[in-house]
């Protein structure tokens, strides 16, 4: 039974990665989102499912195995009892994921990510160890690849577990975005890494605890210390990383555990995760050796406070007049418009100029809010037409055609600061050029610097005007301003 078993659990895990694989394809277009996404649940439940089974198929084929033997009943009691874990953890697991997943505002998905990402770092660590603790009783070439498994595992979990935590800490505000400067911070991380290359080698050679407990020290404060050193503005790559990070960590818990799915999972999820931050990284003008080094938070030699002079102001019936005689108008949003849960609002107002004859496009900076793609998920959950929705590279080069640009709730993703001033912090980054645009509006609590901490001279700019509040209310009173400028005509 428990052959079986095993080769019905191999045919369902090839059919999980096929799944998993159909998933990524899919949700790298707009229009397949949904359908990837379904493909992704069918692929875990079957996975789910096929654990459960193999595990259950064990226990109940030892069980009800020749029970005069000792052993025979030490290990149907064994297997007995990892079925009942295994429940148990399902159970508490699916209810803590289901309760989670309904209460969180996206404006804290960026946050329960990274969380997530932790605990798939800290199971690796937890795997290895065990991998570390159990006689598997081989010997030779197959000994010192075991070995290699248990200490190249460890180190990966321990590296994403602390630093997820760190990304959790500093996405929810508990810490400082600041990144931290410690004399010598490249020279630290590097010199981490060349430990653990000596450290691997060594415990290869001699498989002693001492050196597992030295490791996991190591990747712990190496971690830490990485996503500590990034400031804020980079979070959603360092998301992005840590979400490669979480894959290899499981990929290496497959080996040790020899589940060819896990294997494969990690791989797609490593591997994807790695392409998105270099992607990323391009368009933000980082290295993705640094990134993965943990140096690029290190920020480039600061110009000073400089008086930009005063900003004007305007308000939501001024704003309206203003969209009602434009002919184009380009949105952009950012984290701010997620706070305010004005992505509603922002599609009522989409739709009221288009009905108007208003040519309206939305221009998505590839690292707006604090997760890759949060912005487009935003708006896809108001409906707004999938073909308005620009990527920056699309919409850059139209910006200086544009009667009007909407900035609701971006501000270092449209700092002009990125690409005239070579001492700002931010230097470098391409951003989205809505000062080329004929008027500029920004919606903005205060005058307040963004994520990153830098100032924003587009602020005072002549063809800028500031219209302070929550951005959703403002939004509203457009559109009341808007709605009550037609019933007059």
């Amino acid at each position: 039974m428990t052959a079986v078993a095993g080769q019905v659990a191999g045919a369902a895990y090839i059919v999980a990665a096929l799944l998993f694989i159909l998933s990524l394809a899919g949700l790298s277009k707009h229009e397949t989102s949904r359908r990837g996404v379904t493909f992704g649940i069918v692929g875990m439940a079957i996975a789910l499912v096929a654990t459960v089974w193999v595990t259950a198929a064990g226990a109940w084929g030892t069980s009800t195995g020749s029970a005069t033997e000792g052993t025979d009943s030490s290990a149907g009691s064994a297997a007995t009892t990892g079925l009942v874990l295994l429940v148990v953890a399902v159970v508490v697991g699916g209810a803590i994921g289901l309760w989670r997943a309904r209460v969180v505002e996206m404006t804290g998905m960026p946050e329960l990510i990274a969380l997530l990402h932790s605990f798939v770092g800290l199971a690796a660590v937890l795997v290895g160890w065990n991998g570390a603790l159990y006689d598997t009783g081989l010997e030779g070439a197959l000994a010192d690849i075991h070995h290699a498994e248990v200490f190249i595992g460890v180190f990966i979990g321990g590296v994403t577990f602390t630093g997820s935590i760190v990304a959790f800490l500093k996405l929810s505000g508990r810490i400082s975005s600041k990144p931290l400067m410690l004399p010598g911070k490249n020279a630290l991380n590097v010199g981490a890494l060349v430990a653990f290359l000596v450290l691997t080698v060594w415990y290869v050679i001699t498989p002693e605890l001492w050196l597992l407990v030295l490791v996991t020290t190591l990747a712990l404060a190496l971690g830490w210390h990485l996503v500590a050193s990034i400031g804020g503005g980079d979070m959603p790559v360092v998301v992005s990383m840590l979400n490669s990070y979480s894959g290899w960590a499981a990929a290496a818990a497959g080996f040790l555990l020899n589940n060819d799915l896990l294997i494969v999972t990690g791989a797609l999820v490593g591997s994807s995760g790695a392409y998105l931050s270099y992607i990323m990284c391009k368009a933000m003008n980082r290295s993705f050796l640094s990134v993965i080094a943990g140096g690029f938070g290190i920020e480039a030699p600061t110009s000073g406070d400089q008086d930009y002079g005063e900003h004007r102001e305007i308000d939501a019936e001024g704003a309206a007049d203003m969209l009602a005689g434009a002919s184009t108008v380009v949105i952009t949003p950012g984290y701010g418009m997620a706070v305010a849960q004005a992505q509603h609002g922002v599609a009522d107002l989409v739709q009221k100029l288009r009905e108007r004859g208003v040519d309206v496009r939305f221009g998505i900076h590839p690292v707006a809010g604090r997760l890759p793609g949060h912005m487009n998920v935003l708006l896809a959950e108001a409906k707004v037409p999938y073909d308005i929705v620009l990527e920056m590279d699309e919409i850059n080069d139209d910006l200086s055609a544009a009667d009007v640009v909407l900035v609701i709730g971006a501000n270092d993703t449209v700092n002009p600061a990125a690409a005239e001033d070579p001492g700002s912090p931010i230097a470098g980054m391409p951003v989205l050029r809505v000062w080329e645009a004929q008027n500029v509006i920004v919606f903005k609590r205060s005058m307040a610097s963004g994520y990153a901490g830098v100032q924003n001279p587009l602020f005072y700019r002549d063809n800028t005007q500031m219209l302070f509040g929550d951005a959703k209310e403002k939004v509203d009173e457009i559109l009341f301003q808007l709605s009550r400028t037609s019933e007059l005509r």
